[in-house]
């Protein structure tokens, strides 16, 4: 593989609400979210493991340095808008992964969102009790 001419790769990722820059550059596995340590701004394993996922599909775990900033959403779809990101500047990285990436799933975005609250209703899709009488 030749060397990429760029030293960073930036790609945004989003899922829910969240939205997600990714700065990623070769390294020594040095993960920033916020200004924060990824064990800091994620406390849960299992999200840290789901945001790591592309890294670990190509097989590159501890060779890249990520610099990451999220805004918006809750834990569950930061940790999604983080994930599509990485997958997202790994393509960019290497053209090559994309094959990769893609059969798991990672370069899809997940466009599921919460649906509004309806007027004269209780939620989205919730009525108020009907009485005939």
């Amino acid at each position: 593989m030749t060397m990429p001419q760029q030293s960073r790769f930036y790609a945004t990722g989003r899922r829910k609400t969240a939205t997600a820059r990714v700065f990623l550059g070769l390294g020594s596995g040095q993960i920033r979210i916020n200004n924060r340590a990824l064990e800091d701004y994620v406390p849960r394993e299992s999200l840290r493991q789901h945001l790591l996922e592309p890294i670990e599909a190509v097989q590159q775990m501890g060779s890249f340095d990520l610099y990451i900033t999220v805004k918006g959403g809750g834990n569950r779809g930061q940790a999604g808008a983080i994930q599509h990101g990485i997958a997202r500047a790994l393509e960019k990285y290497d053209p090559t992964l994309r094959t990769t990436l893609k059969k798991a799933g990672f370069l899809t975005r997940d466009a599921r969102e919460k649906e509004r609250k309806k007027y004269g209703q209780k939620g989205a899709r919730a009525r108020f009790q009907f009485s005939k009488r």
